[in-house]
């Protein structure tokens, strides 16, 4: 049984789902881990991680259409605005998704479902340097 970790970084355009499969498997290819488990840790507060449809790209527009009228920018009922009025929707987005996922390793790379993808889900409107950190046991 091996462990091994590495981080990364990956700039987002700001709001918005981007997909990251193509680089974790990337990363689990180099490693040569071929079967095992794979966590992804997002070091960040104001983004997260989902695994979603990758197939259709209204997919995650839906998704961030719920978001927005779900957790609206510039709700009165937020107190934490220091950075504007997508600081708290933000945070409250990421509480409610994930910033951790682990998924099964097979044939040096993630064992998704045929119309599955992870994506980096950026919360806020301008763009950032999000790192993460991915773990592998295999």
């Amino acid at each position: 049984m091996t462990l091994t970790q590495e981080s990364f970084t990956v700039s987002t355009p700001g709001r918005g789902l981007i997909d990251i499969t193509s680089v974790l498997n990337e990363i689990i290819a180099k490693k040569n881990i071929t079967e095992g488990l794979c966590n992804i840790f997002l070091h960040h507060t104001s983004a997260s991680l989902t695994l979603c449809e990758n197939f259709d790209p209204t997919v995650q527009k839906d998704l961030e259409s719920f978001m927005q009228k779900l957790i609206p920018d510039g709700d009165p009922l937020f107190q934490h605005v220091e950075e504007g009025p997508d600081d708290m929707p933000s945070h409250v987005r990421s509480v409610l998704t994930q910033n951790s996922i682990s998924i099964p390793i097979q044939g040096k790379k993630l064992a998704l479902g045929r119309w599955q993808g992870i994506y980096l889900w950026e919360h806020r409107f301008k763009s950032y340097e999000r790192r993460m950190t991915i773990s592998i046991i295999g």
